[in-house]
């Protein structure tokens, strides 16, 4: 039995039965790693975790798990995949990080990551794109390309990634993996190294549905440090794990089946959707009338509080520094300008120069302020359909993994690859993505399934029944 390919709840039922050991899953990760990382490239640092064998019994969840690049561990080094925080080290815990190491998770180290969570391909990393174990010349998806390759790889057991218009969600989709989006609020964001802070929100990506409900549990609850969590009760997600549909109304957004969709892919989630329909689930035609405006709000907002997030990567306080050759402006501002120009990849500073533009004077009001008033339409048209329907289902992406290069010169083709995800953030409602087929190139094709805000246990009860009845899930890289 090869440890590092089975399921957490897999490997905490071997441990329950004493048939294995947190050592020996352990020393399973790091062989898989050794083995396939030099064409993967998931991780960018690896940690010198050991199991303490004094504490190893009373762990509730000894399991090796990756971490994206943009989320502070204490005393280890924190980049978010961009060379203005080389050697930055962070002085805390993150939340997340918190309660990880309270249930006992081995920190296996940092995956890589679009620089500051700015891309959908993992190409924008100043380590270097990271490859699809499923087909090493195709891109991961992004931003937490790293965390859905490594599980996807079994390089980790599971992974945390961050998701801000799509980014656990996309790769999971690319990857064959499960990647959820908890409710904005649902888990803390401290410690998280902000790309735009109305936006993102830290969620788990694993190998099937419970391992995600598993690993929610450990890492949702309120946060008094974190503004914008929500003081909720945390309801046990393993107890929404039933095999059962029956009278649940789905929503089907025709939004999402227009122009731009790959027959594949949309083959693939109407055989899903079939699947749920012969468990009992009803489903009808909806529509989110504004779901077209979504990526131009998203990166108008996105950007804006991108802007504003990256204002303080100045070579001043944490990260590089970089000394101009000679005087332009003063010796301050020249540092700041080179320090920046050095730091930033050319796609940060794009969405930088975009995010500036829209708050400049004369132009907040055409777009800043318009984007929040769309925003705020898009979310009354998901409010609309879940007073009357349980979920929305459709596709998480409107292709499969694409090639790398083919779309780093065309950004807008990039934009578009979140053209699905992108609403439930501004929403703030909670997404799953699970597998549900492949292409005839054997690239994994995902299906997304939305429910109201906190509504989690509703996305997981849909989504198991569907893993429970398929056996997508079940298929596995062999690398």
């Amino acid at each position: 039995m090869e440890l590092n390919r089975q399921t957490a709840h897999e490997l905490l039922d071997l441990l329950k039965n004493k048939k294995t050991t947190p050592e020996a899953i352990l020393d399973s990760v790091h062989k898989q790693i050794q083995k396939s990382d030099k064409d993967v490239k998931a991780y960018v640092r690896l940690n010198q975790n050991k199991v303490d064998p004094k504490t190893a019994n009373s762990r509730s969840v000894p399991i090796p798990i990756g971490i994206k690049d943009n989320m502070c561990i204490l005393d280890e080094e924190t980049t978010c995949s961009s060379r203005i925080l080389k050697g930055f080290k962070a002085p805390y815990d993150a939340t997340v990080i918190e309660k990880l190491k309270k249930s006992g998770a081995i920190l296996i180290g940092n995956t890589n990551m679009d620089e500051f969570a700015m891309g959908s391909s993992t190409e924008n990393s100043c380590y270097g794109a990271t490859h699809n174990p499923w087909k090493l010349d195709c891109v991961p998806g992004g931003s937490s390309g790293g965390s859905a390759a490594a599980v996807a790889a079994s390089e980790a057991i599971w992974a945390i990634g961050s998701d801000t218009g799509g980014s656990i969600r996309q790769p999971a989709s690319f990857c064959g993996v499960v990647g959820l989006k908890p409710t904005y609020g649902r888990v803390s964001r401290y410690g998280l190294i902000a790309f735009a802070s109305s936006l993102d929100q830290i969620g788990p990506i694993t190998k099937d549905v419970t391992d995600s409900a598993l690993l929610l549990n450990v890492i949702a609850g309120y946060d008094e440090r974190d503004s914008t969590s929500v003081n909720a009760p945390v309801p046990d997600y393993r107890q929404a794990l039933k095999n059962n549909v029956k009278g649940l109304k789905i929503g089907i957004p025709k939004e999402y089946f227009v122009q731009g969709l790959h027959p594949e892919v949309k083959n693939a989630v109407m055989a899903a959707i079939e699947a749920l329909k012969n468990k009992g689930a009803t489903f009808k035609k909806v529509s989110l009338p504004h779901t077209e405006y979504g990526i131009a709000t998203y990166y108008i907002t996105a950007t804006s509080e991108a802007s504003s997030n990256l204002a303080r990567y100045d070579g001043v306080q944490y990260g590089i520094r970089e000394l101009p050759k000679k005087t332009r402006k003063s010796p301050l501002l020249d540092m700041y300008d080179e320090t920046r120009h050095v730091g930033f990849g050319a796609e940060v500073k794009r969405r930088i120069m975009l995010g500036t533009y829209s708050l400049s004077s004369g132009y907040y009001d055409a777009y800043y302020l318009k984007g929040l008033k769309v925003r705020t339409l898009i979310k009354n048209d998901f409010d609309k359909l879940f007073s009357e329907f349980d979920a929305l289902i459709g596709p998480t992406s409107p292709t499969t993994a694409f090639k790398i290069g083919d779309k780093v010169n065309d950004p807008l083709s990039m934009y578009l690859s979140d053209i699905y995800t992108v609403s439930a953030n501004l929403s703030g409602i909670p997404a799953i993505s699970v597998p549900c087929g492949f292409s005839k190139e054997r690239l994994p094709i995902g299906l997304q399934i939305m429910a109201k805000p906190f509504a989690e246990e509703m996305l997981f009860r849909i989504a198991y029944t569907y893993e429970q009845n398929t056996d997508w899930h079940k298929q596995s890289v062999n690398l």
